[in-house]
């Protein structure tokens, strides 16, 4: 098991990573950050921020009677990939991390959050 700077520490090594962030979506408060803020980026208030989208996410599945939870969900921007990665040992928390697109592998990324998600401890 991993804890949650180890964690973002080894999600900063995917390439292309910009920044990261474990956030709690019920609060919008970040239980650790790695990355710097940078002209690219305001980690902690990116990280906020997508607490609403996955707050907006949950409601339209309730809306729907949808069963099941979210395990990921991806925003692609111009010149960025941004992953949100449910934990599936708490779902109130998220891997948060943001990605240069033109250095990015966008599936060795999702699959590297997946297995790192699984290691974490709270």
């Amino acid at each position: 098991m991993a804890n949650i700077q180890d964690t973002l520490d080894e999600i900063m090594e995917i390439d292309g990573a910009i920044a990261a962030a474990l956030v709690d979506w019920n609060s919008g408060m970040t239980l650790g950050t790695a990355g710097a803020s940078s002209k690219y980026l305001d980690i902690d208030l990116a990280a906020a921020g997508n607490t609403n989208v996955v707050r907006a996410k949950l409601d339209v599945m309730k809306s729907l009677n949808l069963k099941g939870g979210i395990e990921d969900i991806l925003i692609t921007l111009t010149e960025q990939y941004h992953l949100i990665r449910l934990l599936g040992s708490n779902p109130n928390l998220f891997i948060y991390v943001a990605l240069h697109r033109s250095q990015a592998n966008l599936g060795l990324a999702r699959y590297t959050l997946t297995k790192l998600e699984k290691e974490l401890e709270v």
